[in-house]
């Protein structure tokens, strides 16, 4: 495969577009390119949590695997038409809610963003998964769109959930409950 960014400064952005995937030119501020910046800040976050030192390795596979498939979620975006996400993606993201919820305690109360740094930072990634999805499916209301990638992002945030309850317990030995008194 040669260079795919050979050149990084273009000015063919200069105008207010930016390129599709499938060569077409569109206004940065479309529903379609919100969508791909969402996708791409998600992945992010995601890499700011693997950077946390304190990271168990479970968890550092599972967020990893996370970042090539937003990755290839991203590319799907950046191509109008082009499926990446199937059933298979949604299926593995259910098995590690599954797996990392069951040895969880029952929620009885809210719990607070925070925990501890990968734990809050994983907090502020389910956040942005949110943001991707109600772009995405902002876009699918103007487009059409795989609706597995819509699912996957719903899935996803659920999976950031309980990474971040997990990560509390690692990283302190419990969450920060929602205290409803706390004033009185």
């Amino acid at each position: 495969m040669g260079n795919r960014l050979s050149k990084i400064v273009t000015r063919t952005g200069d105008d207010g577009t930016t390129g599709l995937g499938d060569g077409s030119r569109v206004a940065k501020d479309s529903p379609r390119v919100e969508a791909v910046g969402c996708v791409d800040e998600l992945n992010s976050c995601v890499g700011v949590v693997l950077a946390v030192s304190s990271v168990p390795q479970d968890v550092s596979h599972c967020l990893l695997r996370v970042q090539h498939d937003l990755f290839d979620l991203g590319g799907e975006l950046a191509v109008p038409g082009y499926t990446m996400v199937t059933d298979a993606h949604i299926d593995k993201i259910e098995a590690d809610v599954e797996h990392f919820n069951e040895a969880l305690p029952p929620l009885k109360e809210f719990i607070l963003p925070g925990g501890g740094l990968a734990a809050a930072h994983c907090h502020v990634a389910r956040t942005v998964a949110r943001r991707a999805e109600r772009r995405c499916w902002t876009l699918s209301k103007a487009e059409a769109l795989n609706p597995l990638a819509l699912v996957y992002l719903n899935r996803l945030s659920d999976l950031l959930f309980v990474l971040s309850r997990a990560l509390a317990r690692h990283e302190h030995g419990s969450e920060i409950l929602w205290n409803r008194k706390r004033f009185e």
